[in-house]
């Protein structure tokens, strides 16, 4: 039987995060992941030349987790265009920011979104994500829908910009999602631009595992509870004096019984293309009018041309994944949307890979708790996104916030 201090099970980020910190402590700490790479849903998969992430996922470097402890330098990161393409009844319109892009702000101003009156509506409905953290979350909490309904954000872009572009970064079309989270993510797209890693989202992950005792191809089937627990995987059974879970939240269910909250799901489909439009590539592209099932679609390689072979271009166009009782969008039904979203014909577009993303974010309904305990019993704790809050911010956080917590129980701290 082999020995640890500490076993982590999950090489996702909060896992990573939290080895780390152990290492920092001085303590021996085991990762341990069923995967063939670290990251569990942040990776990379490369077909055929095309780096297709698992899911459309973007890194922001305004992140307090990730300005601390990335090396955001070393990732080379890549970064979209501050504004975004929407598809409307008479055809396609730009907003984008007038002092990142001076060029397109007669466009802007012709698109019909600027309305002086919504724009002071959402401004004060941004105004609490622009002060202190602590305040915001010390506040009242309702959902989004409600929030933006009370600020008297009603208009064009609440309807064909502001929702659309949430429903992609929420999973959620519904409004449910809490407006203290909201505001939370509004806060870092108002300080930096998002983007992607040259390689791919999988080098962030590659990053944080640098250095740490990662064991792949190993699945944890259980997990005892006690004073020495005991981790029982497909290679052996490992004892250790504490265990961390940093696991997605079914799978950290599945090992300590602790209740999974609701999960959302996102289908992303990765295309191949010769020839895509040039004009505002770089601008993720929205439905205004709620036309079709894909709720955002962007140019990678007008972002990162390392996404794709020289002389090729890769689209993503994602779509949520219903509940177990709907049905997920058809490659037709897809195509036919992206034919309209783009201005062009997609038939010629191949489809690299699609991936399925069933657990891709928790359910976040108001009130917002933001930190929910890492230990769940003597000698076991728990990290990941949904021990926290939905995002790359609440993985890390939760993952050195569940390492420093072993470490003092070790130490004998309470």
């Amino acid at each position: 039987m082999d020995e640890t201090d500490v076993v982590v099970v999950g090489a996702g980020l909060a896992g990573l995060r939290c080895a780390q910190v152990l290492r920092e402590q001085g303590l021996r700490a085991v990762v341990l992941d069923a995967g063939d790479a670290p990251g569990g849903r942040v990776r990379t998969d490369v077909v055929d030349g095309f780096r297709c992430d698992r899911g459309f996922q973007l890194l922001n470097p305004a992140y307090p987790a990730v300005r601390r402890h990335v090396d955001v330098d070393a990732l080379d990161l890549c970064f979209f265009g501050r504004g975004v393409v929407v598809a409307q009844d008479g055809g396609l319109a730009v907003v984008a920011d007038p002092t990142r892009h001076p060029r397109l702000l007669a466009a802007t101003l012709r698109s019909g979104y600027v309305r002086p009156g919504e724009l002071a509506a959402l401004a004060r409905w941004l105004v609490p994500a622009l002060g202190s953290v602590e305040r915001l979350l010390a506040g009242p909490d309702t959902t989004l829908a409600a929030s933006l309904d009370r600020a008297r954000v009603t208009g064009r872009l609440r309807r064909e910009i502001l929702e659309p572009f949430l429903t992609g970064v929420l999973a959620d079309d519904t409004g449910a999602t809490s407006a203290t989270f909201v505001r939370l993510l509004m806060r870092s797209f108002v300080r930096h631009t998002p983007g992607i890693p040259a390689t791919g989202m999988q080098a962030l992950p590659d990053q944080l595992a640098a250095g740490l005792d990662l064991r792949l191809g190993t699945r944890v089937t259980a997990v005892s509870r006690g004073t020495a627990p005991q981790v029982t995987t497909s290679a052996g059974e490992v004892a250790a004096r504490a265990v961390v879970v940093a696991t997605d939240a079914g799978g950290a269910a599945d090992l300590t019984g602790e209740a999974a909250p609701p999960v959302r799901g996102l289908q992303t489909w990765w295309f191949a293309a010769d020839d895509v439009p040039a004009d505002r590539a770089t601008f993720l592209r929205v439905d205004g009018t709620r036309g079709g099932p894909v709720v955002n679609t962007a140019l990678m390689t007008a972002v990162a041309p390392s996404y794709a072979p020289p002389g090729r271009h890769l689209v993503q166009a994602t779509t949520l994944l219903p509940s177990k009782t709907g049905a997920a969008a058809t490659e037709a039904d897809v195509r036919t949307h992206l034919d309209r979203l783009w201005g062009v014909p997609t038939r010629g577009w191949e489809v690299v890979v699609r991936h399925d993303v069933e657990r891709a974010l928790p359910a976040l309904p108001p009130p917002l708790v933001v930190r929910r305990p890492a230990r769940v019993d003597e000698g076991v704790f728990v990290a990941g996104d949904h021990r926290e809050t939905a995002s790359l911010q609440g993985a890390l956080v939760s993952g050195a916030r569940a390492g420093h917590a072993v470490a003092r129980a070790l130490a004998g701290v309470r």
